[in-house]
């Protein structure tokens, strides 16, 4: 058993590689081989997103405060609130993030393939998050 207290664990920043505007992540767990999944608790500022991405076994995400977008490749943006579950399947590009004027803060969990959780594409744009 492995208990990880909280605040024992820094916040870090958004890398800007991997993220539009501020985002926070919060190390939640990860797991010891050989369990492969890990989770955080993500907060984006208003307007902050991830860019594209894809994740080899799927993610799933909690909203658990203010209100967010979502939206897979070839599908129109949807709104997510607290209590919001989503599911994006193995190597389903999409992206996340805060709305235009609410930030949202959302638990990500997702399971490494061969040491890898997500692969990082294309950022974003002003006119895709616009919709």
């Amino acid at each position: 058993m492995d208990i990880k207290r909280a605040g024992s664990q820094a916040s870090q920043p958004g890398p800007a590689d991997w993220f539009t505007g501020t985002v926070r992540i919060d190390p939640l767990f990860s797991a010891p081989a050989p369990a492969r999944v890990a989770g955080a608790a993500v907060t984006f500022e208003p307007g902050a997103r991830t860019a594209w991405h894809t994740h080899p076994l799927g993610q799933t995400l909690i909203v658990t405060a203010g209100v967010g977008r979502i939206q897979r490749e070839g599908c129109p943006i949807e709104e997510i609130r607290p209590g919001d579950t989503v599911w994006f399947a193995p190597n389903e590009k999409h992206w996340h993030g805060a709305s235009p004027s609410v930030a949202m803060t959302h638990i990500a969990i997702q399971e490494q393939l061969d040491g890898k959780a997500v692969e990082w594409l294309e950022k974003v744009s002003d006119a895709q998050y616009a919709g």
